[in-house]
């Protein structure tokens, strides 16, 4: 048996700053003492459970489920150690599969090169074995293995995600700099909206915070688009099971009521790459979507308003930062009264230009942003 049959325990990956609402979501979901730790958190799940978790949420990037735990010091002990699994219990010759390495703390310095030992072990064990060897496919691999090295401790597990989930599937086209699914799933969270008020973005981009709030809103499961997940993998996978828990997440799927999602973009482009997106989800056509810069918004009222205002890649060159988010400001007290305002800034400095007291700030970090969440309410 692999560890993760022992012990019924998994591990889900966050992006920085998000494992105390992560933690909650698998909770929610179905996860039993979970554990959040840096940029993840540790959970049991029986399979219905993890096959819930893995299709429903929306914050983590990856389920891990551990093979196998061990003290290893050098390359030469983790090729002997990966070669003698018995990968034939997981996988054929046929298959193909990847392996995402990162090292920390460790005699072993290049998660590189740790990946291509584990590789190399994996390769030699079939070719023993069979006489034939899988191949490598990092892209679209059918197996997706993740080893983790920290102060010397290894350990190899299968992602069950099959790769990242923040690639949902909807985005097909996309503008510069894009925010990250899980990150606007986390935005949209921390504004505790569920639909019960109109939800407007006057800076929509390519419509991923739309997107998100359209997918909780008509409740539409996280994986609802992706075509494959790397549980299918698992040596106890129950197919059956499997169907239902996607069957019976999708029966729950509501249809969007009309006006409830609008946004907004300058840029002609940003909107049909957002009305692109949009249509990819069931229902994705009824978020209304307009060409108009937010200026010429005359007025919101009782709304929730998120935006992701234009910054590094995506400002127009020439501009005054500064006076920009300002101006935000501005509209925001003049023309949204009883309403209230999200704002993610890339740089938490500007969160002085806007000239609102915030009612909360959460710091959440975008890439290589390190960034805020400011709330704001607005009488």
């Amino acid at each position: 048996m692999f560890a993760y049959q022992k012990t019924n325990r998994y591990f889900a990956q966050f992006a920085d700053s998000l494992e105390p609402i992560g933690g909650e979501e698998l909770a929610e979901l179905g996860g039993r003492d979970v554990k959040p730790v840096y940029r993840g958190a540790y959970f049991d799940a029986d399979p219905a459970d993890l096959y819930r978790i893995v299709y429903r949420t929306r914050l983590s990037t990856r389920i891990l489920a551990q093979l196998l735990k061990f003290d290893c010091h050098s390359t030469k002990y983790l090729y002997k150690t990966a070669r003698n699994i018995d990968w034939n219990k997981l996988f054929g010759p046929t298959t193909t599969f990847a392996v995402d390495a990162i090292t920390v703390n460790s005699s072993i310095k290049h998660s590189q090169y740790a990946a291509l030992c584990l590789k190399d072990a994996i390769v030699d064990h079939f070719r023993e074995a069979t006489g034939d060897r899988p191949n490598v496919d990092t892209d679209s691999p059918d197996l997706l293995l993740n080893l983790h090295i920290d102060r010397n401790k290894a350990a190899i597990s299968i992602d069950t995600s099959g790769g990242s989930l923040h690639r949902r599937g909807y985005r097909k086209e996309s503008v510069e700099a894009p925010m990250q699914e899980t990150l606007a799933a986390a935005i949209i969270r921390l504004t505790g909206w569920q639909g019960e008020r109109p939800l407007i973005d006057p800076m929509c981009g390519s419509g991923t915070l739309l997107a998100e709030a359209m997918m909780v809103a008509a409740k539409i499961p996280a994986g609802h688009l992706r075509p494959r997940f790397g549980l299918e993998a698992l040596p106890d996978f129950d197919k059956s099971l499997w169907q239902r828990t996607r069957t019976e997440a999708d029966a729950k799927i509501e249809k969007l009521p009309k006006g409830l999602i609008s946004g907004s973009d300058l840029s002609f482009d940003a909107v049909q790459a957002a009305k692109a997106n949009l249509a990819m989800l069931p229902g994705g056509r009824g978020v209304q979507l307009a060409v108009r810069r937010m200026q010429a918004i005359e007025q919101i009222t009782d709304s929730v308003i998120v935006m992701n205002p234009p910054y590094g890649l995506r400002l127009e060159k020439g501009s005054d930062m500064g006076a920009f988010i300002k101006e935000i400001g501005d509209f925001l007290k003049q023309r949204c009264t009883g309403s209230s305002a999200f704002i993610y800034l890339g740089d938490r400095v500007l969160a002085k230009s806007v000239g609102l007291k915030p009612a909360w700030k959460k710091p959440l970090k975008n890439g290589g942003l390190d960034g805020l969440l400011l709330k704001y309410d607005l009488y």
